[in-house]
């Protein structure tokens, strides 16, 4: 299947060099000049290829994803060219040029394309982010995560997933031990809203900071509870906690200590009974990440299951 990605990179300046020149002319109506310059010197490299272009433009590349392509790609985006990839690679192409992952324009087509005039009215489809399912049998859970996540050990959680390239987006799966105190249903908590104020005091307790300056701002989103296939009771609780610090906190001056947002983001949590246990999946995701990625974190919190463990 074939995949079109549109990539665009904060524009810079071109590149200076510019020995034994040379033109490709009228590239996507670009002309671009090549510089070739070679050094004897072992610990320096043999040749460097330098591009550079008149204006900024669309330019399409056909393939682009392996050898002198990606050098091109590459050499491109950094001049502030908006370049457009038609390929049939299945590695995302993302992984393999200079640009964050969330500026790049992912498209992949349907099952055919559909040409009336030319390239340009190509019928395409959003892409659909694909899930795999973990399943622990021994502790009695399961839930759907990003395909592309990664598992990190010794992080604290029963289980922990985090997106590679946002770091702060993660989720984790903990539950309490039945000889602490034993559950037989979430409604034990109390109803949603109880439960989310109890949520969010456990994370400000989690996240509560002995530095000085820092201050700390929370409330709950929302809080719901929906019956699942299962036939179980699910609690969901959303709280946004914002963190606020002094660039100088030990400034003598008021003026000095200038106050700062360090991050904002949004924890999710869903709450389920099962084994006498309490467990609750947690997802962690900058506020602004959310709101482009909601569809698939509901998707993650609502694929949230406790399973019987049998003995």
């Amino acid at each position: 299947m074939a995949k079109l990605a549109a990539v665009q990179h904060q524009h810079y300046p071109p590149s200076s060099l510019s020995l034994l020149s040379s033109s490709f002319s009228d590239f996507s109506g670009t002309r671009l000049h090549a510089c070739i310059q070679y050094k004897r010197k072992v610990w320096q490299p043999k040749g460097a290829l330098c591009v550079t272009a008149s204006s900024t433009e669309k330019i399409l590349i056909m393939g682009g994803t392996r050898f002198i392509r990606v050098f091109l790609s590459r050499l491109l985006t950094k001049i502030g060219h908006q370049i457009t990839l038609f390929t049939r690679v299945e590695a995302p192409i993302i992984q393999q040029l200079p640009v964050p992952r969330r500026s790049v324009m992912a498209l992949i087509l349907s099952s055919c394309i559909f040409l009336r005039v030319g390239l340009g009215n190509i019928a395409l489809a959003q892409p659909s982010v694909a899930f795999r399912e973990y399943i622990d049998t021994f502790d009695g859970y399961s839930f759907k995560y990003p395909q592309n996540w990664v598992q990190v050990r010794g992080a604290g959680a029963d289980i922990f997933f985090r997106d590679p390239y946002v770091l702060d987006e993660n989720l984790s799966v903990e539950f309490s031990s039945p000889s602490s105190s034993s559950y037989k249903s979430v409604e034990d908590l109390g109803p949603p809203e109880e439960a989310g104020k109890k949520v969010l005091k456990q994370y400000l307790t989690e996240f509560m900071s002995t530095r000085l300056g820092v201050r700390r701002e929370s409330n709950v989103v929302s809080t719901s509870s929906r019956i699942a296939d299962d036939g179980k009771m699910y609690y969901q609780v959303e709280v946004n906690i914002k963190s606020y610090a002094n660039n100088n906190e030990l400034a003598v001056m008021p003026q000095d200590r200038v106050v700062r947002l360090e991050w904002d983001r949004r924890y999710l949590s869903v709450l389920g009974v099962e084994n006498s246990r309490l467990y609750e999946l947690r997802i962690q995701t900058p506020e602004n990440v959310f709101l482009e990625e909601e569809n698939e974190i509901r998707q993650v919190m609502d694929s949230f299951r406790v399973n019987m463990v049998t003995s």
